[in-house]
C-alpha cells in the first residue's frame, strides 16, 4: 500500500517502555482463576476492544493448557497530548511505527471526510506506541494483549512487536499491518457513534454466550470498517494487498486460534468470529466502500 506521501499528524505519541506495580483483578494474585475472572468481563464489556483481545484468548488458553504469566500495571493515567513521557521515544521513528502513523493519519482523514459528508462532527482518536508495557485510560497495556482500543480515552494502543507475530502467523505485509490499525480505528467509530455503548448495555443484560455473540458482531463490524477505509483509498492499493489482508483476517479467526491451542472450536466462546466471517467482513467493506453496509446489528438495535 502506497503511503509514503502521508505526513503523520494528529495525536500521536511513543510512550517508550513502561510498566508499574503487580496486576491482580479483584485483588487476586497472578494465577489462572484471577486472570480468567478478570479478563472475561473485559471481553464482554468491550472495555479493551480489538485485535488484542484475540491475544488475550490465546493467553487464556496458555493458562488452561499449561504455563503461566504475570501482568504489570499501575494507575491509569492519560498522557498529555503530543507530549513525551519520561523515558519516552521520538514519535514514528521506526519503520513499523512510521507505517502505523501513516495509516492512523489516513484513517483519521478518511473518517473525518465520511462524517463531514453526513453532516456530523468527527471526534479524533489518538494512537499510543509502547514497548513491553505501558498505561492506557483502561488500565495496563501489555504486549501479550496485542493492539487494542480504549474507549475511555479514545486511544489505540500498539506495541509494534505485534507485527512480527503477524509475520509468523500470516506472512505479514504492509496492508496486513495497516488492517490492524484500521480495525482498531473501526472500534473508535463504534465508540463515537454510540454503537459500543449500546452493545455494552445489552451485554450486561444477556447471558455470556449471547454477550459473546454481540462481541463477535462488534469485531466483524470493525473489520468491515477497515475495509471501507481501504476502499476509500483504493488508489493507494497495490497488487497483493487484498491477499495480505485476507491472510491476516484468516489467521486470527476464533476457530483457527482454538484449533492451534489444541482445542475443538466452541462457537459459544467465540468473541471475534471465525476466519471465514472475518475475511467476509473485511471483503464487504472493501467491495462496497460504504460504512452503512457494515451494519452487523440490524434487527438487534
Amino acid at each position: 500500500m502506497r503511503l509514503d506521501d502521508i505526513d503523520p499528524s494528529g495525536d500521536i505519541q511513543d510512550m517508550g517502555a513502561g510498566g508499574g506495580g503487580g496486576f491482580s483483578m479483584g485483588g487476586g494474585g497472578g494465577g489462572l482463576g484471577s486472570l480468567l475472572i478478570g479478563i472475561l468481563p473485559l471481553l464482554l464489556s468491550g472495555r479493551k476492544m480489538g485485535c488484542g483481545t484475540i491475544a488475550i484468548l490465546a493467553v487464556a488458553a496458555f493458562f488452561i493448557f499449561g504455563g503461566g504469566m504475570s501482568f504489570l500495571t499501575g494507575p491509569g493515567v492519560a498522557p498529555t497530548e503530543q507530549a513525551q513521557t519520561a523515558g519516552g521515544s521520538a514519535n514514528c521513528d521506526t519503520p513499523e511505527e512510521l507505517l502505523a502513523c501513516r495509516v492512523f493519519t489516513s484513517t483519521e482523514q478518511t473518517w473525518s471526510q465520511i462524517f463531514s459528508e453526513a453532516g456530523v462532527r468527527y471526534q479524533p482518536a489518538k494512537i499510543r506506541f509502547y514497548q513491553g508495557g505501558g498505561q492506557s485510560g483502561c488500565g495496563a497495556a501489555q504486549s501479550a494483549m496485542g493492539p487494542f482500543y480504549c474507549p475511555t480515552d479514545k486511544g489505540i494502543y500498539l506495541d509494534t512487536s505485534f507485527f512480527a507475530q503477524m509475520q509468523q502467523m500470516s506472512g505479514g505485509g504492509d496492508f496486513a499491518y495497516a488492517y490492524v490499525v484500521a480495525h482498531e480505528m473501526g472500534h473508535h467509530i463504534q465508540n463515537i457513534t454510540g454503537i459500543a455503548d449500546k452493545v455494552r448495555d445489552r451485554q450486561a443484560r444477556v447471558s455470556e454466550a449471547d454477550g459473546n455473540q454481540l462481541q463477535v458482531r462488534m469485531e466483524l463490524q470493525a473489520d468491515c470498517y477497515a475495509g471501507v477505509w481501504a476502499a476509500k483509498n483504493s488508489q493507494r492499493m497495490e497488487a497483493g494487498d487484498v491477499e495480505e489482508g485476507m491472510r491476516a483476517a484468516n489467521s486470527i479467526g476464533d476457530d483457527k486460534l482454538m484449533k492451534q491451542a489444541g482445542r475443538a472450536p466452541v462457537e459459544s466462546m467465540f468473541t471475534h468470529g471465525t476466519s471465514e466471517q472475518r475475511m467476509a467482513a473485511l471483503q464487504q467493506g472493501l467491495k462496497t466502500g460504504d460504512a452503512s453496509q457494515c451494519n452487523f446489528f440490524r434487527g438487534i438495535f
